[in-house]
């Protein structure tokens, strides 16, 4: 433990965006090498696969961590701060790679079982689609996985917690941008030519009504408007003003009638004053969805890891690019808790003050390794070889 908490540390303090987790990986691959696993960079850019083959079954398993940072400023305390102005460890990341080195050292040295490991390094999480880098660079077919899974720290749920459901666990993720364009004149004069602002203004009211008056009440999905730009001075009305925003959603049907709906509202409302718009509308994650049996092995994982495991009532509304991978592969994703109880966190996911919980660290270990003894060990429950007490 104290040798996973010093790096976690170290990661924290030298955090890096997606892609370019040069460093990252390099700590990682070195780590790799140390125990003697078969390694393997530059996997989808920068991401790196270490395997560990024991017995000779053909049986394996994919266990995946991210690696990337945010482009936010760190305003917590720690004596491991961010050394990267304006980059920072705000989701975990740090803490999700260390405890899946944690159960690559624990497996090499003490782990009983048959068949391939394949611990799964992923650059660009946030946002960059990391996940299908690494598909796209033939991570499924140079690394065989008859199952992938996947944990995050959830600072909702307390320490000594964790979830997940068969189904879908976090949405689709879309994007949309904008452009309302055609106007411009004195502000003095308006009159004299559409108001861009004006119609912007009302656009945005608009579109914040697509998913209380387009979508069945009982499907969760969300519309947030989370950027608008126009003008750069206080007496001219702008040519030109730009709506961003992101969808949430997870069933199909839903995602395509919110798109279709969010074009025709963005056509007219603008043409109503007289003006112009162009829409881009990115639909970047698919929705992460569990398959039932692997569910259900992560959660008898939780409970042999000594957690109170339990199936999460609902989804998430946010997003995750392991969803690429559990498109490819039968798969779960478990949310480890980390927080204090607290229904809304001080320091949540994405916050400046966010901070991992070392505490959970043996734990996201244990469970990783009883993930592989469900897997490799044929009718076995899973038996781990560690302590099961949550503490570092």
């Amino acid at each position: 433990m104290p040798r996973l908490v010093a790096l976690r540390h170290d990661l924290h303090a030298h955090p890096e965006l997606g892609f370019n987790e040069h460093r990252t990986a390099k700590v990682v691959a070195e780590f790799l090498r140390e125990l003697g696993l078969e390694v393997h960079e530059g996997v989808g850019k920068t991401g790196v696969v270490g395997v560990l083959r024991k017995g000779s079954s053909g049986r394996s398993v994919g266990l995946r961590a991210d690696m990337d940072a945010l482009p936010i400023i760190e305003q917590g305390t720690p004596d491991y701060v961010s050394t990267h102005q304006g980059v920072m460890h705000a989701c975990g990341h740090d803490g999700h790679t260390t405890m899946l080195l944690g159960a690559a050292w624990l497996l090499s040295k003490t782990g009983d079982f048959d068949g391939t490991v394949n611990f799964i390094f992923q650059p660009a999480e946030e946002g960059q689609a990391g996940a299908k880098a690494m598909i796209d660079d033939g991570l499924f077919t140079r690394f065989p996985c008859d199952s992938v899974f996947a944990v995050h720290n959830w600072p909702e749920l307390p320490v000594g917690v964790a979830q997940t459901r068969p189904g879908p666990i976090m949405a689709a993720a879309d994007r949309f941008d904008i452009r309302v364009y055609g106007g411009g004149g004195h502000a003095a004069q308006p009159h004299l030519s559409p108001d861009t602002m004006l119609a912007t203004s009302e656009l945005v009211v608009q579109l914040n009504t697509v998913v209380s008056r387009c979508i069945d009440p009982t499907d969760p999905a969300l519309l947030t408007v989370t950027q608008v730009h126009g003008g750069f001075s206080h007496n001219m009305i702008p040519a030109e003003a730009t709506i961003t925003g992101t969808v949430r959603s997870f069933d199909l049907r839903a995602q395509d009638i919110i798109e279709a709906s969010l074009r025709r509202i963005a056509e007219h409302v603008p043409a109503a004053h007289g003006l112009d718009a162009e829409v881009k509308y990115h639909r970047y994650y698919p929705a992460t969805i569990n398959s039932e049996a692997e569910a259900e092995v992560a959660l008898r994982a939780a409970k042999n890891a000594g957690l109170q495991a339990s199936v999460a009532p609902k989804p998430a509304l946010t997003s995750e690019d392991f969803s690429f991978m559990l498109q490819e592969k039968p798969g779960a994703y478990l949310w480890l808790g980390q927080g204090d109880g607290s229904p809304k966190p001080l320091a949540p996911l994405h916050h400046p003050r966010y901070d991992f919980n070392d505490d959970i660290i043996p734990v996201g270990v244990r469970w990783f390794v009883e993930v592989v003894l469900s897997q490799l060990i044929p009718d076995s429950p899973g038996s781990c070889p560690i302590n099961p007490s949550i503490s570092s």
